[in-house]
């Protein structure tokens, strides 16, 4: 049972939303995998997760270096705090925090994680129904910059959950729509991550990410968005 500290105050209507969106228990899709791996590979960290927060689990639509993981207790995942919060959260240490419960120290502590920065997955209606976050085992510092990356990456995925719920509910277009949205999108993600991972190749890696390269990664994600935008209309 979730304790009632790390319920939201819409928790009801929150958990509506995310059963709406028939994403829970679903298969990994290539395309949410690809969104972990560009922010693995830009971050520089090695794990990278979507999570769908339900009432009493996290299930884990996409995982990139923690491979096995599906599901873990809400209360002992440190993204159930960003739904909490919803807000996106920073631990530069979590060896030194004070805000996660006890199960969720100890299950980071036995992974062997010390930093953890997760943006909320804010539903159209509002409501957060997961995390797009980024983890290490390392402590490391976290810039204003990086964070509204992250957060452009959750919108992104947030607005990949919509869209598809659309497609697949939708009398004629259905499955057919959706792959054609999904592989479409796959192209110009496997596209960034090249470029990032070139970029990281000729310059070096650098923490945090330097502002050059966040700032085209996050024009480019914006630019999917939009084509987000207009897949959306075409599906209606």
């Amino acid at each position: 049972m979730t304790p009632f500290s790390l319920l939201p105050a819409n928790e009801t209507t929150r958990l509506q939303t995310l059963q709406n969106y028939d994403i829970l228990h679903s298969l990994p899709e290539a395309l949410f995998t690809e969104v972990v791996e560009l922010a693995a590979t830009l971050f520089n960290v090695p794990i990278s997760l979507i999570a769908l927060v339900a009432a009493d689990e996290v299930q884990y639509k996409a995982v990139h270096g923690l491979p096995g993981l599906r599901s873990q207790p809400r209360v002992e995942a440190v993204c159930a705090l960003a739904v909490k919060e919803e807000q996106a959260v920073v631990f530069t240490d979590l060896a030194h925090s004070h805000a996660l419960t006890l199960e969720a120290e100890v299950a980071a502590h036995s992974k062997g994680l010390r930093f953890y920065a997760g943006a909320p997955l804010r539903a159209p209606d509002g409501h957060c129904i997961g995390t797009f976050c980024i983890i290490d085992r390392q402590p490391r510092p976290f810039s204003a910059a990086e964070q509204l990356v992250l957060e452009q990456h959750a919108q992104l995925v947030a607005g990949l959950i919509a869209i598809r719920q659309q497609c697949l509910t939708h009398p004629t277009h259905g499955e057919a729509h959706w792959e054609v949205v999904r592989t479409e999108l796959a192209w110009e993600v496997q596209a960034l991550i090249a470029l990032v991972r070139y970029l990281a190749t000729y310059s070096g890696t650098h923490i945090p990410v330097p502002a050059d390269v966040l700032a085209l990664v996050d024009r480019r994600l914006q630019e999917l968005r939009g084509k987000l935008a207009d897949y959306y209309s075409e599906s209606l």
